[in-house]
């Protein structure tokens, strides 16, 4: 196991997480308000956003195969990348609805229905908003064991934004497929770890 910090700077680090995982919005809306950003300047917003929120999503769920595998206790982490990335996609949401489609309901409406990597990706949006609202110690208490169960929707959400993504792209080239491999090697993880507890449990160890 590494070593951790101290106790005492837990909060500060969690507190310096969220203020640099905020960053990258800031520089990108920077870019954007500077004319700065290439192309249409709006949609290299939304992609910015969006982007780091599946990267905040893959990070969230890499936290326990890290702990397992190398030693890297980053538990404390977990529920402010999960934050980070849900604050991201409601700006990847509000970017789409205000900048993009200017609040124009109707086709955002056909866009819904229409284009399956958008039904895809407010599917994600939708499903993540409940995790957002309960990611706090009262609610786990409130919820006892319905909170671990509905917290594991994350797996369904992060999953749903790398195929969202995959489908946003006109080619699907490097970057698309290596989110779907890290997904996938996540959830083969979470396979494999499931069933060795379970042998574990079914066939204990002789003392």
């Amino acid at each position: 196991m590494l070593p951790t910090l101290p106790r005492k700077y837990h909060a500060a680090s969690i507190w310096l997480l969220y203020a640099a995982g905020l960053l990258p919005a800031a520089y990108g809306f920077w870019l954007g308000a500077t004319g700065r950003l290439p192309g249409n300047t709006v949609k290299e917003f939304e992609h910015l956003l969006g982007l780091w929120a599946l990267r905040f999503l893959v990070a969230t769920l890499a936290i326990t195969p890290m702990r397992d595998l190398f030693g890297i206790n980053w538990i404390r982490y977990r529920r402010a990348l999960g934050l980070l990335a849900f604050w991201y996609v409601l700006m990847h949401f509000l970017t789409y609805m205000v900048l993009d489609q200017y609040l124009n309901f109707s086709a955002i409406f056909v866009d819904i229905v229409r284009r399956p990597f958008i039904t895809i990706g407010m599917g994600a949006f939708i499903m993540l908003i409940p995790l957002a609202l309960t990611s706090n110690n009262w609610s786990i208490r409130r919820l006892g064991p319905r909170w671990v169960k509905l917290h594991k929707l994350i797996y369904i959400i992060t999953a749903a934004g790398a195929l969202h993504f995959a489908m946003s792209v006109k080619v699907v080239g490097f970057e698309p497929w290596t989110y779907i491999a890290l997904v996938t090697l996540i959830l083969a993880w979470r396979a494999v770890r499931r069933n060795w507890r379970n042998h574990k449990r079914a066939y204990p160890r002789p003392t």
